[in-house]
């Protein structure tokens, strides 16, 4: 009955798979309260949350930072919200 949808793109030029690191897009306003996995562990912090955003100082400039938590210890620090686009440190969600 149906027929299979063939692709009529030329050979290289395959689209990545969603959620794989290349087609990753993230919005700043919307990572409070986000699962962050850590691609390779250390002291037995594997999963995260985003706590905080941090505002800059005039509101009209762009967010550039993000508190990360880690479950395990409650260890919690800094960093630039775009480190977690690169898939070999982050892994979205909680795996």
């Amino acid at each position: 009955m149906s027929e299979a949808v063939k692709s009529s793109s030329a050979p290289g030029s395959e689209v990545q798979a969603f959620g794989s690191p290349a087609a990753r897009r993230l919005s700043p306003n919307k990572l409070l309260l986000s699962k962050w996995t850590a691609a390779s562990p250390h002291n037995k912090e594997k999963h995260f949350i985003v706590t905080g955003v941090i505002q800059p100082e005039p509101p009209a400039t762009r967010i550039e930072s993000i508190e990360l938590e880690a479950v395990y210890s409650r260890r919690v620090f800094s960093l630039s919200w775009r480190d977690l686009t690169e898939g070999q440190r982050w892994l979205q969600g909680w795996q």
